[in-house]
């Protein structure tokens, strides 16, 4: 993979503020993901890790900014722009959201029933082949309920890829598994991103998996209500100027908590 100074920006975040009622989440959140990297959000209970995920992917309107992807305005006003926004883009929830009552072949073949007019023999052939890529191959007659909990963040992956993105969003992907189970996924976000140059944004607390799969991480601060800081995990452990950061990475309590 190329160097982060040879990589231009796939996403733009420019002085985002958002909220809920009268109460601001975040305010001034500015940051660019570079095309191919896995970028990761972070942030302790309450910073707006989700909200930021929501705005980015057109589910939130913001107060106030812009989010370009792939040089379009996630914020416009235009049905047809957000349309085709979104379509270049894959989300996985946290909870992976796969139907219950479908197979992982129908489920991971739903968004092109819904958004193409491909012959259905066409779209098993997709579906199959994403399940094959996150390790899925043999399985594609399972229902959820039949497989691990990895398997089902997997198969939600799969699913998410099917119109072949340019980016994936992923809430939260280890939350709720063991740390084999957590540490094969990240390895799967890895494959994806080396083989098929597809860039990842991150919602995780996962420190573990943060230092594997992470190029970037950006940190949120909840007090400040913005970014705390933005850098490799090494630097943001080893070197960042904010105490606190260093001390977050480390796994070591503020000085304020442990006295």
């Amino acid at each position: 993979m190329s160097s982060a100074a040879e990589r231009e920006p796939i996403i733009r975040v420019e002085d985002l503020v958002a909220g809920y009622g009268d109460r601001t989440i975040f305010d001034g959140v500015s940051f660019e993901v570079l095309r191919g990297e896995v970028f990761v959000i972070l942030g302790g209970s309450g910073s707006g890790k989700s909200t930021l995920l929501k705005v980015m992917i057109g589910l939130l309107r913001p107060w106030r900014g812009k989010v370009w992807i792939q040089g379009r305005d996630v914020t416009s006003d235009d049905p047809e722009e957000r349309a085709k926004i979104l379509r270049g883009i894959g989300v996985m929830y946290q909870q992976g959201a796969l139907f219950g009552s479908m197979t992982l072949l129908e489920n991971v073949r739903l968004p092109l029933e819904e958004l193409t007019d491909l012959p259905d023999e066409a779209m098993d052939r997709i579906a199959a082949s994403k399940l094959k890529l996150v390790g899925l191959e043999g399985f594609e007659d399972y229902y959820p309920s039949d497989i691990s909990g990895g398997m089902r963040k997997r198969a939600a992956i799969a699913r998410a890829m099917a119109l072949d993105p340019a980016i994936l969003f992923l809430d939260e992907p280890s939350a709720g598994l063991d740390p084999i189970t957590s540490a094969e996924l990240d390895d799967t976000i890895l494959l994806l991103r080396d083989t098929l140059g597809i860039t990842f944004v991150v919602v995780s607390h996962e420190l573990a998996s943060i230092e594997k799969i992470a190029d970037r991480v950006l940190m949120l601060d909840k007090d400040t209500r913005g970014v705390a800081a933005i850098g490799t995990p090494e630097y943001l452990r080893d070197h960042c100027e904010i105490e606190w950061v260093r001390r977050f990475f480390r796994r070591e309590s503020r000085p304020e908590a442990a006295a």
